[in-house]
């Protein structure tokens, strides 16, 4: 067994509860317009997709496009505002990965556009204070999960081989992905069964 010297952690449904039908509600209440019909204009195509592998490249380009999609004008404080209370913080296991951080190093990897980057400060500033500069939303990396090539770039970003790295995600398919770019996969589903993959690797 490779000792695993990176971990790279998910960020929603495993460091923070997430609530997309509350979003698609306050969006219902700032627009006018039918939460359904909001979804399926905002989140229904491959735009998003797009976005989360790169494309819009700024944080500009994403809201502009955010708010074409939305039919409604939105800034990035109220963009920003939205995404912060669709999220709860797990504290217990948030905890357990800011310990962990004390032995090993360690990065997010979240399928995001670039807005989302700019926002982390005030959507997770957990986040910010665990993983610092090593908070990442995939658009950075020009792929997104499960693509393997997302894998490789960030381990590659911090000099790591895939075969020394370690990936925590809620999703089997983005697991899956990591684990064929040569990373040892974990499923997140609840703190004991993250606690028992750390223990097993003697990450803690």
């Amino acid at each position: 067994m490779p000792q695993i010297r990176f971990v790279i952690f998910d960020m929603d449904e495993v460091l923070y509860d997430y609530d997309h039908q509350l979003r698609l509600a306050l969006l219902e209440k700032l627009t006018g317009r039918p939460a359904a019909e909001i979804d399926a204009a905002v989140w229904g195509g491959a735009h998003e997709g797009r976005a989360e592998a790169g494309s819009p490249a700024t944080p500009e380009a994403y809201l502009a496009q955010y708010a074409r999609l939305l039919g409604y004008p939105i800034d990035f404080a109220t963009w920003a505002d939205i995404r912060r209370q669709m999220m709860r913080p797990r504290p217990d296991v948030l905890d357990l990965v800011r310990g962990l951080g004390k032995r090993t190093d360690l990065a997010l990897l979240t399928n995001n556009g670039m807005l989302l980057k700019s926002a982390l400060p005030i959507c997770a500033p957990e986040v910010v204070e665990i993983f610092g500069d090593k908070a990442h939303v995939s658009a950075e990396f020009g792929a997104r999960k499960p693509d393997p090539l997302v894998f490789r770039r960030i381990c590659s970003r911090y000099g790591y081989s895939t075969a020394e790295s370690a990936f925590v995600d809620d999703r089997e398919d983005n697991v899956a992905g990591a684990e064929q770019a040569g990373l040892t996969g974990h499923v997140f589903t609840s703190r004991d069964s993250l606690v028992s993959f750390l223990d097993g690797h003697k990450l803690i």
